[in-house]
């Protein structure tokens, strides 16, 4: 690849870090039942801090992803490094799809008699099927890298 193509590939993959911390910061302020509360009983509810824990195997996935692409970068794809960082990602994978089942689940059993939890719960399928399917794609390339080795 390119070096100019690898630099643009790890500027996309800072941005999505930035835009998804930014998104965790800003987003409890504004949902629903938050709104009118003060900071720290808007941070302390579990549920929030359920999604903060949620998203550290996200932020490793992105980690192995920024390193994939400098292995990419050196002429090191055929290497044990290149195979160690997909198969982080593909178990960083697995954990999410997992946590957001556990979180849909919790939503489907606990949400208010009032409230249609049917939009969280297909976020939740659409983000569970991008996991299984990154698991899935980082799984064959290590897989192929394995049989380079």
């Amino acid at each position: 690849m390119r070096r100019g193509s690898i630099i643009f590939l790890k500027a996309v993959t800072v941005l999505i870090g930035i835009v998804a911390l930014a998104a965790m910061i800003r987003f409890p302020l504004t949902e629903g039942r938050a709104v009118n509360l003060d900071l720290f009983s808007i941070y302390s509810d579990p549920f929030i801090l359920y999604g903060y824990a949620a998203s550290i195997p996200f932020f490793i996935g992105l980690y192995q992803v920024f390193k994939l692409l400098g292995y990419i970068g050196e002429n090191k794809v055929f290497s044990p490094s290149s195979a160690r960082a997909l198969r982080i990602i593909k178990y960083c994978a697995i954990t999410q799809s997992v946590l957001i089942v556990i979180a849909a689940l919790y939503i489907m059993m606990f949400h208010a008699k009032g409230d249609d939890p049917a939009g969280a719960i297909a976020m939740a399928i659409v983000a569970t099927f991008i996991s299984i399917v990154i698991a899935t794609a980082a799984s064959v390339f290590e897989r192929i890298l394995q049989k380079q080795l």
